[in-house]
């Protein structure tokens, strides 16, 4: 697990196994300088265990927001949706699914377990970096998270 610290506090789980998305996306959080608190956990029992503060992830705060790859080792990303979308302590956090899957039956399944939003990671270095900055601003700095 590592974490960045920007000024604000917006706490965002990143469940993520590519480490050249994750490089990217690091990468924008920082260089647009909002606030923000970067977690990442590569595959889908680290983001339980980190959800529900088990293990190495005692004490980590509760997440504002989880960006959530779907096609991840150990757990995949459905599961790990309806795990989160079917506990009361969890199921308000908002969910936005980022994946190469453009598969019909994955974004019905998503939306069918509450997911908020679902975005395909485009190939195109400069689109994924847009699409990155679109979510942050979207997320970050329009929508109303709620409180923990």
């Amino acid at each position: 697990m590592r974490t960045h610290i920007p000024a604000r506090s917006i706490e965002i789980l990143l469940v993520e196994d590519s480490k050249g998305d994750i490089g990217l996306i690091e990468e924008v959080f920082e260089d647009a300088k909002i606030g923000n608190i970067l977690h990442i956990v590569e595959d889908g029992e680290e983001a339980i265990a980190f959800l529900r503060g088990e293990g190495q992830f005692s004490g980590v705060p509760r997440p504002d927001i989880i960006l959530l790859d779907l096609n991840l080792p150990k757990k995949d990303g459905r599961e790990v949706l309806e795990e989160v979308k079917g506990d009361d302590e969890l199921k308000n956090i908002p969910v936005v699914v980022l994946t190469t899957s453009k598969a019909e039956e994955d974004i019905l399944k998503s939306y069918n377990l509450h997911a908020n939003a679902y975005i395909t990671k485009p190939v195109d270095f400069d689109q994924f970096i847009k699409v990155v900055k679109s979510i942050e601003s979207f997320w970050l700095e329009i929508v109303k998270l709620p409180s923990k």
